[in-house]
């Protein structure tokens, strides 16, 4: 028999993992901001020249927040990419893998029912003594057939803790299909918001290219006649050799932007796509969610990945405990044997048994104790990781607010950048069509635009990028009840 001190440590170690099975309040594992929502401001920043961006506190982000940007071409992108992306597909299999190996584990802690046939035919010497009722006979087939019933006595809750166990998993992993959804809409949003900046982007460039050819040529007819030096010249040639550097970049940016589409949609670089949308189609949402801690813990995937996690981790750390008391086993058979099948369940070829089996751990060199003891080690490592998750949520979501009001401030310095520059342009194209200034300053005044043009194209790509990024961070608390 186990002496009484071999209970205490697995006692004292299921007493601390009792109360472990869940997460339910998030602050018993991490901390929550003191104050929800205060630091956020009400508007972002801009000065007048754009569209400011308010903040909604306390609000959740939509399941289908990707229609806030008011683009039809960008809505069937979407659509199209969560109907067809293998990661989605990958993570669905998952899931549901993890659902059936659960309910697996859950099935152990019921009755097993089996049942066998056996036909045996055999010939035994005339020194031993046969079976059936007739000694001499020495050659006999036996029909035999039973059913066995088996039931566990999980008095330990070692059973019931790989159930939870294995329900964590599965937990684990709708998380991790509720993040493949979000991530493949934010990447394709994303991805659609760099092509169309980068298609400005390149239009611009080769605008900019064009007038500062024009330029080219023009200093070289002003060398010609006397008016500039070779150092004009070269200057120019090298203006124009640095604007032609940068469009090659441009160019494989957005077809590196296209195949990146293709890939999300689940095709083959080169394949044709739907139509994409264009800047003139994407509208920046006039108004942003900013979910409340709480809102942000129970909604973000990764967090609830993390918190199930823990909840696997505890069930582990209490089947650890449990295999270090004694199991119990009932079972039951029944069933008849015979030289024919009919004659098997007649009187006297009838059988039956019942048993009660107990097995309890005595000796395993250490083993059970240090499996104990890394499973609480896990347990320690699973709740400080969901703490850093949870953290970082709170993280992304402060740098996707300060992200934006940056973006703005941006966004409106490059818009009055480029207002003024096409004013300047405006004037100096009047100045020459009066005498007063030359070809030169014109396409001067105009590279002057086709660069402001670039930076407010940039600008605006991030401002939208960001907004998805916010989007993102607050996570759908709705979802988390699926």
């Amino acid at each position: 028999m186990m002496p009484p001190m071999r209970f205490a440590l697995p006692l004292a170690a299921c007493a601390l993992t009792a109360g472990c099975t869940g997460i339910g309040d998030p602050n018993a594992v991490a901390p929550l901001p003191s104050v929800a929502g205060a630091s956020a401001p009400t508007t972002t920043a801009g000065g007048g020249a754009i569209t400011a961006q308010s903040f909604a506190v306390g609000e959740t982000t939509p399941r289908a927040w990707w229609t806030r940007f008011g683009c039809e071409d960008l809505d069937k992108l979407v659509s199209e990419g969560l109907a067809g992306s293998n990661d989605i597909a990958a993570a669905d299999a998952a899931l549901r893998a993890a659902r059936a190996q659960a309910g697996a584990a859950g099935a152990a802690l019921g009755p097993a029912v089996d049942a066998g046939y056996s036909a045996q035919r055999t010939r035994s010497p005339n020194s031993l003594q046969s079976p059936l009722a007739d000694s001499t006979q020495t050659l006999y087939s036996l029909q035999t057939a039973q059913v066995t019933v088996s039931y566990p006595l999980d008095l330990f809750g070692g059973l019931r803790a790989r159930r939870q166990s294995a329900r964590a998993a599965a937990k684990v992993a709708a998380a991790h299909l509720l993040a493949a959804r979000q991530t493949l809409a934010a990447n394709l949003v994303i991805a659609a918001v760099s092509r169309a900046a980068l298609e400005d982007q390149i239009a611009a460039t080769e605008a900019s290219i064009a007038s500062a050819r024009q330029m080219l040529e023009l200093t070289r007819q002003r060398r010609a006649l006397g008016a500039s030096g070779d150092a004009d010249v070269t200057a120019q040639e090298a203006a124009l050799a640095t604007q032609e550097a940068v469009l090659p970049a441009l160019q494989r940016g957005e077809l590196h932007q296209r195949a990146l589409i293709s890939a999300l949609l689940g095709r083959a670089p080169g394949e044709p796509l739907p139509a994409l949308p264009g800047s003139t189609c994407l509208a920046l949402p006039p108004q942003v969610p900013v979910a409340l801690p709480a809102a942000v813990v129970q909604g973000r995937p990764d967090v609830q990945a993390a918190a199930a996690a823990v909840e696997g981790a505890a069930a582990d750390a209490r089947a650890a405990v449990a295999a270090r008391f004694p199991s119990l086993m009932l079972s039951a058979s029944a069933g008849g044997t015979a030289q024919t099948f009919s004659s098997m369940f007649t009187d006297g070829n009838v059988f039956w048994s019942l048993l009660g089996n107990v097995s309890a751990p005595v000796f395993h060199s250490g083993a059970l104790r240090r499996q104990q003891q890394a499973a609480v080690a896990l347990l320690e490592e699973s709740k400080a990781q969901y703490r850093t998750v949870v953290l970082q949520a709170f993280v992304d979501v402060s740098d996707a607010i300060n992200g934006l009001q940056a973006d703005a401030r941006t966004e409106d310095a490059a818009v009055r950048a480029l207002a003024a520059a096409e004013k300047s342009y405006a004037f100096t194209k009047r100045q020459q069509q009066l005498g007063d200034v030359g070809t030169y300053a014109l396409l001067q005044s105009q590279a002057a635009v086709q660069q402001a043009r670039l930076q407010r194209s940039a600008a605006w790509a991030a401002r939208l990028i960001d907004t998805v990024a916010l989007y993102q961070a607050n996570g759908q608390a709705e979802a988390a009840q699926d």
